[in-house]
């Protein structure tokens, strides 16, 4: 994508009315349209949404592939997907205002100041969805389903809070399971390392991404952990 294609996209982000950004980490603060500062903490529900249905995350969503399908499928569900590039966030935000979704908004932050923006007990479940595995010992930190990450989900999900991990990567996938076994305020409620391989127990498991699709196309499966923080 070329320079000017990105600074348009970047500038155009900022009229979006459903799109909320975080310029500096070491200060956390969103500003909404035209750059106006805005605090949702613990209300984005009265303030965005105008509603009071359950709140969804999907944490780096890209292009927000699947919050868009999720919003379609759940319309008394809020969902926000988060992610740290706003050219991705522009294609899910101008979707979303394109087709009416009145119930996906979204966030571009980093993650791991992720409790700056949402109030204890404000989320109801957290989506995981292909995220980058960081294969490396020593950034096992940086796997959102890390101990460092889980901590901050427990922050701003309420008790028994849902978080759902959708991936390809075998590795991950079982550094996901060990590290709910050895947190005693986790509970594991389903796991499977090829969902396809038999009738899918939720249908929104059936949400196939352009990456999900390379991957499927490679012959990979897709694995899928659900599990609840308390």
């Amino acid at each position: 994508m070329s320079r000017k294609n990105k600074l348009q996209k970047f500038a155009e982000i900022r009229t979006f009315p459903n799109v909320y950004e975080c310029y500096d980490v070491q200060h956390p603060s969103l500003v909404g349209v035209g750059m106006e500062p805005i605090d949702l903490k613990g209300r984005w529900r009265q303030v965005h949404f105008q509603n009071n249905h359950p709140l969804v995350l999907e944490l780096a969503c890209g292009g927000g592939e699947y919050t868009i399908a999720l919003a379609r499928q759940f319309s008394k569900c809020n969902f926000i997907g988060v992610d740290v590039k706003g050219n991705r966030i522009w294609k899910g935000a101008k979707i979303a205002l394109e087709s009416g979704l009145s119930n996906a908004a979204f966030l571009r932050t980093r993650i791991e100041v992720i409790e700056h923006f949402f109030a204890p007990n404000e989320v109801d479940e957290i989506w995981i969805t292909f995220p980058d595995p960081f294969p490396r010992p020593s950034k096992a930190n940086r796997r959102l389903t890390s101990p460092f990450f889980l901590e901050k989900y427990r922050r701003i999900l309420r008790p028994g809070g849902i978080v759902h991990l959708k991936h390809d990567d075998s590795a991950f996938f079982h550094f996901t399971l060990e590290t709910i076994a050895n947190d005693p305020q986790c509970k594991l409620l389903y796991a499977d390392e090829d969902i396809y391989a038999k009738p899918l127990p939720w249908p929104e498991l059936g949400i196939c991404t352009r990456y999900e699709a390379m991957h499927l196309a490679e012959g990979k499966t897709i694995k899928y952990v659900r599990f609840q923080i308390h």
